[in-house]
């Protein structure tokens, strides 16, 4: 078993902070006892990232300049894209290496639990891949463009204890705001439907969905780029309040770098605490995907403010560690201890010209041997 000791727990559902020692279970290669002292220290939830496309965090984003007014004539417009060498390029990647980056991605930023928008594939299920990506959860792209599993079809198929996620609203005009009132005529809004984006909601659509008992993801930093605008705070408060809300990113082709960096947007576009921006990549992020609870956490400096605002305008570099399943995933130089009595091999990298640890297994399908070049992670 492993113990850290005086270390401030903190927890976003109930609003509080004990400082008291942190037993975690690992899965086969624990100590009899390991303990590393940690006073001054504060152990918060991992982050669940409510949305993301892990294998298209390697792709340029278009270039653009003006909003498009929905997501529609945004895929309409990347078409001429492809032709750009970086496109190209990106996408000649093999299919597992950039499902790989994209995990990689989240897990550095302390996102370690992620629901992938796209076909599963079989990786998700090694241990060592980055991120706990969703399962079971079932999806339809959205409603006019053709990709992905039939709309009524997916919802259909789909047990009604299993989330099913489709792109809604994603749009500033009439036929974003019309899809809601869509998808309940294909009798695909209920309890189990989380409505991705959201930002052609009107009021009447939201009390719909809370009456539902269906969820949304919002995405603002996407919603930003590709829009020029998103959910409107008073909704994002109604659906908040409901428990129905939950953070995204939506990969790096139209969102923001990571996580992280989507809190600190979403803090700027609504009237959120940062106890309720937390709560919104923890507990609600949970409920949403119906992901079991787990042992993973961040590690930070306590620097005496409000606990649950130390994420704010922190940067993965600045995370001393991401602990998943009970184990170090990236640490700073001196927790090498702990790798060591997990019989974990790790390896040096500098992280944004940070000195880090990572776990050598998760850093490629082959380790360290062979590299997935993620900007800012570079081996030392």
């Amino acid at each position: 078993m492993v113990v850290l000791r005086n270390v401030a727990v903190a927890c976003p559902v109930e609003g509080s902070v004990i400082v008291r020692d942190l037993c975690l279970q690992s899965r086969d290669n624990a100590p009899e006892h390991f303990a590393k002292q940690l006073r001054h220290h504060l152990v918060l939830p991992a982050l669940v990232n409510a949305h993301d496309h892990l294998h298209q965090n390697g792709v340029p984003p278009l270039p653009q300049r003006a909003p498009f007014r929905n997501s529609y004539e945004w895929a309409a417009a990347f078409r001429g894209h492809f032709a750009h060498a970086g496109v190209q390029a990106a996408l000649s990647t093999p299919l597992a290496v950039r499902l790989w980056h994209g995990g990689l991605k989240n897990a550095l930023s302390g996102a370690t639990t992620v629901m992938h928008h796209d076909r599963a594939h079989e990786m998700f299920d090694a241990m060592n891949f980055p991120v706990r990506v969703s399962q079971p959860c079932t999806w339809a792209h959205s409603l006019h463009l053709h990709y992905g599993p039939d709309v009524a079809a997916s919802f259909r198929d789909s047990p009604a204890t299993v989330p099913w996620f489709i792109h809604l609203a994603e749009g500033v005009d009439g036929l974003a705001a019309g899809e809601l009132q869509e998808l309940r005529q294909l009798g695909c809004l209920s309890g189990n439907t989380v409505l991705v984006h959201g930002v052609g909601l009107n009021d009447a659509d939201v009390a719909d969905i809370v009456r539902a008992g269906a969820g949304v993801v919002w995405c603002p930093s996407s919603n930003l780029s590709m829009l020029g605008q998103t959910i409107a705070p008073h909704r994002l408060r109604a659906l908040f309040a409901a428990g129905c809300l939950a953070l995204g990113t939506d990969s790096r082709l139209t969102g923001a770098r990571d996580l992280l960096a989507e809190l600190e947007v979403a803090a700027a576009h609504s009237d959120f605490s940062p106890r309720e921006l937390l709560q919104l990549v923890t507990g609600h992020a949970q409920r949403l995907l119906r992901a079991a609870r787990c042992d993973d956490y961040l590690i930070v400096c306590d620097r005496g403010g409000d606990p649950f605002g130390e994420l704010h305008e922190l940067r993965r570099a600045q995370l001393r560690a991401v602990v998943r399943r009970g184990e170090p995933f990236i640490t700073d130089p001196d927790f090498a201890d702990w790798f060591a009595a997990l019989k974990i091999s790790c390896s040096a990298v500098w992280l944004d010209g940070h000195p880090k640890l990572c776990r050598t297994d998760a850093l490629s399908p082959q380790g360290a041997a062979t590299w997935i070049p993620e900007p800012g992670l570079t081996l030392q």
